[in-house]
């Protein structure tokens, strides 16, 4: 089977690729046997899980990779025990790919820790969402899933035509240059991984801002606080080298309707906004997050009147898609992704053991860049922060987004 003109892409544009999501339990560690029975049995009649990467026939600007089935789902080639702590295994996995000659996922299991790797061509983020739920004790038995792509496709093909306007306009904005993250200080860019507990009630507090108005989602949240983070790390954005251009923010959308929300795959598109690094104040800038964030689902449906056609040319010239990538992936052009997302089963358990805590893991993207994930599970928000610039970046990067967000907290509408 072919892959798509989003997976080849991931595939191609020189990185990793890897993606992660990490569940911490409460009470005994976890049993990696007990773990491998329950993998093979919630995810072994998952067709996705036993795909095996083909590299292309022929040369690769005219021959595209293909998904084959593996010969057998082998949990134990995938599940293993490691004694490393969350923070090291989430930057060991980040930086490197994965073997190529199984399929492209592995687990660890770490003491109260279980951690899924994937790599990006194989599954976005709502997928190990979704694989991480169905290992609970309390997940229904799932059915064959398909990939996402096909029902994403499908339904952008049953929506009406989009405005050429409309349509110039989105294009334009995802082609438009913006900044990297400045570098600061001596040395070459290194990924750094920085996991960091936010409050509670800080986060609580600053989800009623602005005080007369609706409310924040965490999405509108995490990219106000991280406009606001930047400004302290790196000062104004005249200061910045680049000249004019505004630093964007990539926030992926799932384009999974209701009726398909359990298909694996990448069924996500990204949408790219401009952040307010100079806003005057915490609110002033989380209000005008909430006004970007509000165009989104009109952004959305041009997006699926846009994919069939790009998918289409670019799946027929696979080096197109790897040209594609190449070129999204520029700092200049993907800055910063940043997303977020609350895990709703509440409360879930392994094997008995309450979940306490959902850790995400974004890609590493080019040198100059910074990718954030925030999750909120059960009374803990807990946010990831994955840079590829100056070595310890992540970590300040991360701190400066939880003082944002006391900011945030404590402030009144202007």
């Amino acid at each position: 089977m072919r892959l798509t003109a989003i997976e080849e892409g991931h595939l191609r544009n020189g990185l990793p690729g890897t993606i992660g999501i990490a569940g911490v339990f409460a009470g005994e560690p976890c049993d990696p046997e007990q773990v491998r029975s329950r993998v093979r049995e919630r995810w072994g009649v998952l067709d996705r899980m036993g795909m095996v990467l083909e590299p292309p026939a022929g040369p690769a600007a005219l021959s595209g990779h293909r998904w084959a089935a593996a010969r057998s789902f082998d949990p134990g080639a995938h599940v293993t025990a490691t004694d490393q702590d969350l923070e090291s295994l989430l930057t060991d996995g980040v930086r490197h790919p994965l073997p190529p000659e199984r399929p492209l996922w592995r687990l660890l299991v770490a003491q109260q820790t279980v951690v899924l790797f994937a790599h990006h061509a194989l599954l976005d983020g709502r997928s190990l969402e979704t694989l991480f739920r169905l290992l609970m004790d309390d997940a229904a038995a799932p059915p064959p899933l398909a990939p996402a792509a096909t029902h994403v496709l499908a339904a952008a093909q049953r929506r009406p035509p989009v405005r050429p306007a409309t349509l110039a306009r989105e294009l334009r904005r995802i082609r438009a240059l913006g900044r990297p993250v400045p570098a600061v200080g001596p040395g070459e860019p290194r990924p750094s991984v920085a996991v960091v507990d936010l409050d509670p009630q800080v986060m609580r507090t600053a989800r009623r801002q602005p005080a007369d108005g609706r409310g924040a989602t965490l999405n509108e949240l995490l990219l106000s606080a991280y406009a606001g983070a930047l400004h302290a790390c790196y000062g104004p954005l005249h200061c910045w080298p680049g000249g004019p251009a505004p630093f964007y923010a990539t926030v992926p959308v799932d384009l999974r309707t209701r009726h398909h929300a359990q298909q694996l795959g990448n069924g996500v598109t990204a949408l790219r906004i401009p952040l307010p690094v100079d806003g005057a104040s915490p609110v002033a800038r989380l209000q005008m997050c909430q006004d970007l964030v509000a165009a989104f689902p009109h952004r959305c449906h041009t997006h699926r009147a846009i994919l069939p056609t790009l998918q289409a040319v670019a799946r027929s010239q696979p080096w197109l898609a790897g040209s594609m990538a190449r070129s999204l992936a520029r700092p200049e052009v993907t800055t910063s992704l940043c997303t977020a997302f609350k895990w709703r089963d509440n409360p879930s358990r392994l094997h008995g053991r309450a979940l306490s805590r959902v850790v995400p893991l974004p890609q590493l993207s080019p040198p100059g860049t910074a990718n954030l994930c925030l999750v909120h599970s059960a009374d803990t928000y807990t946010l990831t922060v994955v840079s590829h610039a100056r070595a310890g970046d992540a970590e300040m990067i991360g701190a400066a987004v939880a003082q944002e967000l006391k900011a945030v907290a404590a402030s009144e509408t202007p």
